[in-house]
């Protein structure tokens, strides 16, 4: 006897994931760019568009390589990453600038907030 009522909650369930993350990575980006100095997004599309951004470099990162970008996600290596991913996101996203300096002090208050977020938030 075969369930394919599974099959199709699993594609749904990544569906609500992706989702989710892009929800939790709008929110905590905003909070973000509001406490670093030197890190400003001008306006609500420009903080949408880099929320999917973020959310999909963390996501082909962590397919081809398996390191999270987080800090409290790989130790160090997560949060480099983190901060390379904040930083190279201004290349794709109109309206979102950050200097170096931000994206390192980006990366860790993105650590904190995404660590006190409530739920799986890994794909």
């Amino acid at each position: 006897m075969s369930n394919t009522n599974s099959d199709t909650n699993t594609g749904t369930s990544t569906v609500w994931q992706v989702i989710g993350r892009l929800v939790a990575a709008g929110i905590v980006l905003a909070i973000t760019a509001f406490f670093t100095p030197g890190f400003t997004i001008n306006n609500f599309w420009s903080l949408v568009i880099a929320a999917v951004v973020l959310t999909a470099l963390d996501y082909i990162i962590v397919k081809f390589t398996g390191l999270h970008a987080s800090p409290f996600g790989k130790g160090f290596v997560g949060f480099a990453l983190a901060a390379v991913i904040l930083y190279v996101t201004q290349f794709f996203v109109a309206g979102y600038t950050i200097s170096w300096m931000a994206a390192i002090i980006g990366a860790l208050i993105y650590g904190v907030i995404d660590y006190f977020i409530p739920g799986d938030q890994q794909m």
